[in-house]
């Protein structure tokens, strides 16, 4: 069951409905929905595709085109959500990577497994 979940989510992401793949996980998770904007802050620009603002609550990511980057979306989120439930962890780029491959990889599992590619 969690594995469709998060295959859900990763579908959700790569077909351009970040903000509900985003909805749904914050639910999920008990925690506030993050906002979603185009463009990083001063001071992101070509160093990454996309940063989280905890002070707003934000993630930003480079281009429109980003939003279908599931990997981003969920790395960024995993920072949401570990400055949003528990503050004295704020969590690292490794737990972060993680978070976001688990889901990954979740999707290529369903995906292999409903079309039957080994």
């Amino acid at each position: 069951m969690e594995q469709r979940f998060r295959a859900a989510i990763v579908w959700l992401i790569l077909n351009g409905k970040a903000e509900k793949a985003l909805e749904i996980l914050a639910q999920k998770h008990g925690v506030e929905a993050p906002i979603v904007d185009v463009g990083l802050p001063k001071g992101n620009k070509g160093k990454a595709l996309g940063c989280y603002s905890a002070k707003k609550r934000k993630i930003s990511v480079w281009n429109s085109d980003t939003l279908k980057d599931p990997f981003v979306i969920l790395h960024e989120f995993y920072h949401h959500l570990r400055t949003t439930s528990d503050t004295k962890h704020r969590g690292n780029e490794k737990y972060a990577d993680a978070f976001a491959r688990n889901y990954l990889a979740a999707y290529g599992s369903i995906v292999t497994h409903e079309t039957g590619n080994n």
